[in-house]
């Protein structure tokens, strides 16, 4: 699909079919989603310039990913896409400023885009060239990108109130519920990797841009990209604060298994040790040896179950007294 978006705001879609000898000029920004071959080959006729395709996209060499020709700045850029998924992926984005046009090619749809699109539509000022459109999407993709930190930061405190819990609701956890915690953490863990990705990413871009001819012409965007560079850096630093917090989770869930585990692993051992005495009375007057003066005593059976009970209870309150139970 090929999108047409005007300087006002308006945007409409360019069919191979009826497409238009040359564009319009009042067309700043073409947006290509998903291109086949021949959406691809309209877009460069009319352009008059190559489109990086789908194999170039994945291309992390800094030299192919931004670099400038005869024919415009071509950038590309790893934008986050289903953050609100179990499984968030990064989709390579291709920015490319082309005389007095911004041309995106995605095989993606981030949900900076759709936001973007829907501020282009209420803007009344309107954006008057490529690269006032590039600087407003960026900041919007910064801004997005913030966005997926803060729920990922407010899900992470929910899963630590549920992980850290007072002693008395600890009793009453159900069993393995910290091993399903732990797959939560592997899913944080995942998000804000592929985020902290998707901020370098955007830092070589905007440090990249501001160097180029097209951003150092046009005031207001290189102003705006400035404070966007500013805002990736501090959410570089905010990701980077939100990951130690998740190792610390990490960390902490598998000592708290290993805390209950070790609970249930005392458990049994005290209770082999409370009954060994007991078993030893037992096995003493077990024995079938003739002669066994108690074997003859009227008392001779309770006694050995007194003994047998008093020498469980000696242990259990010896325990009780060193606070080990």
């Amino acid at each position: 699909m090929i999108r047409a978006y005007r300087c006002d705001g308006t945007a409409g879609i360019l069919l191979p079919s009826e497409a238009p000898d040359r564009l319009d000029d009042a067309i700043v920004w073409i947006d290509l989603v998903h291109p086949d071959k021949t959406e691809e080959r309209l877009v460069e006729g009319l352009l008059g310039m190559p489109l990086p395709t789908r194999e170039d996209l994945k291309d992390i060499e800094p030299s192919s990913r931004l670099y400038v020709d005869d024919h415009g700045v071509y950038m590309t850029a790893s934008l986050i896409c289903k953050a609100d998924s179990d499984l968030p992926v990064l989709a390579d984005v291709a920015f490319i400023l082309g005389g007095n046009r911004l041309i995106t090619v995605r095989y993606a749809e981030p949900r900076s885009f759709d936001l973007f699109t829907a501020a282009l539509g209420r803007s009344k000022a309107g954006y008057h060239c490529g690269a006032a459109v590039l600087a407003g999407l960026l900041e919007t993709v910064a801004d997005r990108t913030a966005e997926i930190l803060e729920m990922a930061g407010a899900r992470l405190d929910r899963l630590a109130s549920e992980i850290f819990l007072d002693r008395r609701a600890a009793k009453k956890r159900p069993a393995r519920q910290l091993e399903d915690k732990l797959l939560d953490i592997a899913g944080f863990q995942r998000l804000v990797s592929k985020t902290r990705d998707s901020l370098v990413s955007l830092s070589r871009l905007v440090g990249f841009v501001l160097s180029v001819e097209p951003l150092r012409r046009h005031e207001e965007a290189s102003a705006l990209c400035h404070v966007v560079a500013h805002d990736v850096q501090s959410l570089s630093e905010h990701a980077a604060f939100v990951g130690n917090n998740i190792s610390f989770m990490l960390d902490a869930s598998l000592g708290l298994i290993n805390v209950e585990q070790n609970a249930i692993i005392k458990i049994f051992s005290i209770a082999s040790v409370v009954f060994l005495p007991p078993t030893l009375v037992a096995s003493v007057y077990g024995m079938n040896f003739k002669l066994m003066p108690e074997l003859d005593w009227s008392l001779g059976y309770p006694f050995a179950l007194f003994a047998m009970a008093l020498s469980a209870v000696i242990p259990f309150l010896f325990f009780r007294w060193k606070g080990w139970l």
